[in-house]
């Protein structure tokens, strides 16, 4: 049975849950009634990812949350109280993007694949975080948000991710209206692979999960470290960093023992 831990036992309500189950690992946003991304919530999901990041037996990880919204993104209020510190909060509202921004390049970076799980409203840097995960699965109901200009605030963070999620004008339509969308449009523009009926969402994550974490863990680690970095280059210098990888890729155990396997006509037994 899957191990449900803690991050903050002394805490009587836990911000981020841990549930680790064989080489899967599950984080869930627990802090309702909104699961903002306040400083205290992302220094636990990063506190997570980072220890993540060095296991080698982790495979894959999820991101759900708890309640009816994924997540509202960062905590608004909290910052508004800081519009009487002597600099109106300039230090403040820097450090909480600052460490926003932190929070979706680590879960870009993480070796292993990032599956969002969304059942709700998924708005500011809450979708933001689906947009820098993986694969994002999510229910027919869940709805997708980047606001920031019905605040006055320019949304790049939010234009960051979804520049790398969306197409070009998919991920503008959202920026520049600031409209919700709903599942339906969401998997158009690309932010979503799938979507799903509430009762099965977290069951068709796991298969997800399960059918990913059966794969080759040196493969599909070099396959995410190298698509960021060709997508920065032109075609020429993406056809080569390509080639390179992959001939890398070949020498290592994994891809020996599943060149093997196929020849052999049986299944790979990876490192």
């Amino acid at each position: 049975m899957a191990d449900i831990v803690s991050l903050r036992r002394p805490n009587p309500r836990d911000l981020v849950l841990r549930e680790r189950d064989g080489g899967v690992l599950r984080l869930t946003l627990n802090h309702p009634p909104l699961n903002a991304l306040s400083s205290e919530v992302i220094d636990a999901l990063l506190g997570e990812l980072d220890a993540a990041s060095g296991d080698a037996s982790l495979r894959v990880v999820i991101l759900s949350a708890t309640g009816p919204v994924f997540s509202a993104g960062v905590d608004l209020e909290a910052l508004s109280r800081r519009r009487s510190d002597d600099d109106a909060g300039r230090a403040a509202f820097a450090a909480a993007f600052a460490l926003s921004a932190r929070l979706m390049t680590t879960v870009s970076a993480l070796p292993q694949p990032v599956i969002a799980e969304i059942d709700g409203l998924a708005t500011a840097a809450g979708c933001e975080l689906v947009a820098a995960c993986d694969l994002a699965i999510c229910t027919d109901t869940a709805t997708f948000c980047a606001p920031g200009v019905n605040i006055g605030i320019a949304p790049m963070g939010a234009a960051v991710a979804l520049a790398r999620a969306a197409g070009r004008k998919q991920a503008m339509e959202m920026l520049l209206t600031g409209e919700t969308i709903d599942a339906s449009t969401a998997k158009d523009f690309g932010l979503v692979n799938r979507i799903v009926p509430k009762q099965y969402l977290r069951q068709v994550v796991d298969k997800y999960a399960a059918v990913i974490a059966s794969k080759s863990q040196d493969a599909q680690r070099s396959v995410k470290a190298a698509f960021d970095r060709q997508a920065c280059l032109s075609r020429d210098e993406a056809a080569a960093e390509a080639a390179r990888v992959e001939a890398e890729s070949a020498l290592t155990p994994d891809a020996i023992e599943g060149m093997a396997a196929f020849l052999e006509n049986r299944t790979p037994v990876w490192s």
